[in-house]
């Protein structure tokens, strides 16, 4: 006969206290880590204003409640909102997703560290409102800044040795974990308080992936992470509550997520938490697309150009071969009907077809009246993913972290092209000095789909000052982009 279950309630799982140690203790020094948040704050906020052109978004954002004003609440940039904190993180986080153009991180994991800016400005906006009424002293930039470096570094670390896509998870499971925890220590919870609130975001239902894949694909993608990030704010308040949290959430035999969840497998982690994540990052820079295909997205262009010269189409091509890496393969090799935006900006196939014929990828190629056209998926048929083992290899890399493709075009008349590598995308750390200019061009053109001329000057001159920037206090900064 099998004996008692032990009901001492244990010490909480190493894991929750690594994590929260980080939160509160560790203080970042790396000069690289704040000028990267600056950068990454800037383009989050511009993914965020491209959005604002797409109906399918805007019917997403505002008050639960039409009509609803939150006194003191958070103000959702590019917007005339002013919402509680909780519906206020949801907006700014699907904004900030809905084109898949902010940042991204690449490891054993999928992400996109920058999603939860929605749970930290809005929380950071709402608490500083609210210190100016009471007379105390508001969060500045510097605080968001900080916070932005640690969520990534939360995400990102939780990311790099361990696969939720592979038990089909959602990735943004770490985007509610990295926010919750980030959103508590802003709060000012204590210690125990934290490890409650990062206890619930685990213990919390988490999102399948299903909504990424073949034959489901869907817009969920595009508002799953603003979900996650508000879903943070509101576990966050609830331990402020002092609601109690779950020690062992993962470790607990049966019921924790490692057996429920993880095939019984506990996390594994590749380096203690610093600032690495926010330091590698990669933009998306030139082109809305999901990363693993930013390379060859970049190759085509480069054959488009080709094409021009030679004096051929697409229709005088018999057959791309795409030199790949295995999860460029597993996410976004597709065949077969592509049904809606989020179906297409999935498809490697579909993201090398539109620049080959038009020179172009732009957010407006995902919809009908550019999908319509029948060159788009004539091409597609004829484009063939392969894995070469050296650009899997050099993808998990930790030095290099690669996002390799290399294409190879063939035509009619039997004549071939010499293959074109990219290795790096323009987004990538190795190419920082050639990159950031770019993303700031790609800022500038986001506020000017906004905001006037004078007060889009405005914020791209305090943003291009790290110093004014990061003293700034946080309600006057997102008063700066409200319409």
């Amino acid at each position: 006969m099998a004996g008692h279950i032990s009901n001492v309630r244990p010490k909480p799982d190493k894991v929750l206290g690594d994590i929260v140690d980080y939160v509160i203790d560790y203080k970042i020094k790396s000069k690289e880590a704040f000028e990267t948040a600056r950068y990454c704050l800037m383009d989050t906020l511009g993914c965020g204003f491209e959005a604002l052109e797409f109906p399918a978004c805007t019917k997403m954002l505002g008050p639960i409640v039409p009509g609803t004003v939150v006194p003191n609440g958070a103000k959702v940039p590019g917007t005339p909102f002013q919402l509680d904190p909780v519906k206020a993180a949801f907006d700014i986080g699907a904004m900030i997703r809905w084109l898949d153009f902010n940042d991204t991180w690449l490891a054993a994991e999928w992400g996109h560290p920058s999603d939860n800016l929605g749970g930290i400005l809005a929380t950071a906006d709402w608490l500083s409102r609210n210190a100016v009424a009471a007379g105390r002293p508001p969060l500045t930039v510097n605080d968001v800044l900080t916070a932005m470096i640690k969520a990534h570094e939360i995400q990102g670390c939780l990311a790099l040795e361990n696969s939720f896509n592979k038990v089909g998870l959602d990735h943004v499971v770490l985007v509610k974990v990295a926010s919750t925890a980030v959103v508590a220590q802003m709060l000012g919870l204590s210690r125990d308080e934290i490890i409650n609130a990062v206890s619930l975001a685990w213990v919390d239902g988490q999102s399948l992936r299903t909504y990424r894949h073949s034959p489901n694909t869907g817009s969920r993608k595009s508002w799953a992470a603003g979900d996650a990030t508000s879903r943070a704010v509101r576990l966050a308040l609830i331990a402020k509550t002092g609601e109690m949290g779950y020690p062992s959430v993962l470790s607990a035999k049966t019921w924790g997520f490692y057996d429920v969840l993880f095939k019984g497998n506990p996390f594994k982690f590749q380096r203690p938490y610093g600032s690495y994540v926010m330091e590698h990052v990669l933009f998306k820079i030139s082109f809305p697309a999901e990363f693993h295909s930013q390379t060859a997205v970049e190759a085509a262009m480069t054959l488009h150009g080709r094409l021009k010269e030679l004096g051929k189409t697409a229709a005088d091509i018999k057959k791309i071969t795409i030199r790949t890496h295995e999860a460029c393969i597993r996410i976004i090799d597709k065949k077969g009907p592509l049904d809606n935006p989020a179906d297409r900006d999935h498809c490697i196939q579909y993201m090398v077809a539109v620049p080959l014929i038009f020179g172009r990828l732009t957010a407006d190629d995902y919809e009908d009246t550019v999908a319509l056209d029948p060159r788009i998926d004539a091409l597609r048929e004829k484009i063939f993913c392969a894995e070469d083992k050296g650009f899997t290899k050099d993808y998990f890399d930790p030095d290099k972290r690669s996002i390799a493709n290399g294409l190879t075009v063939e035509f009619n008349d039997g004549k071939k092209l010499k293959e074109i590598v990219v290795e790096y995308p323009i987004g990538h750390r190795r190419r920082r000095k050639e990159g950031m200019p770019l993303l700031v061009k790609k800022f500038r053109t986001n506020l000017a789909r906004v905001f006037p001329t004078k007060q889009a000057d405005a914020v791209m001159d305090l943003c291009m000052d790290p110093k004014r920037l990061s003293a700034t206090p946080v309600q006057e900064f997102v008063d700066m982009m409200v319409i």
